[in-house]
């Protein structure tokens, strides 16, 4: 067979040998799609959880329609949660059509 590449243990080069390059690139992007949505479940609860806890109002009863007529500036904290909320629902979306384009 001639010497392998460096790059490529044993163990894969005898799979590759035996099951052929389409069967192993199958099994990865199935193994990707399992991993992609239970990131995507994770990333969701956490924005979830983002979301409610920028509630303003009194209580879990202002997280559905409290007061907060009131505009102010973010600061601190409040503005760090904020800005995770937007990068989490940006991971989220981008999960989300790498998902479509794997399936």
């Amino acid at each position: 067979m001639g010497q392998k590449p460096p790059y490529v243990c044993g163990h894969c080069l005898w799979l590759l040998t035996r099951i052929g390059f389409s069967a192993i690139l199958g099994l990865v992007i199935v193994f990707m799609l399992h991993v992609l949505q239970i990131v995507e479940i994770i990333l969701s609860i956490l924005l979830i959880t983002a979301i409610l806890l920028q509630n303003q109002g009194s209580g879990l009863g202002g997280a559905f329609g409290g007061e907060g007529n009131v505009y102010r500036t973010k600061r601190g904290l409040e503005k760090r949660l904020f800005q995770a909320t937007i990068g989490l629902a940006v991971l989220f979306f981008g999960m989300a059509i790498a998902a479509i384009f794997l399936s």
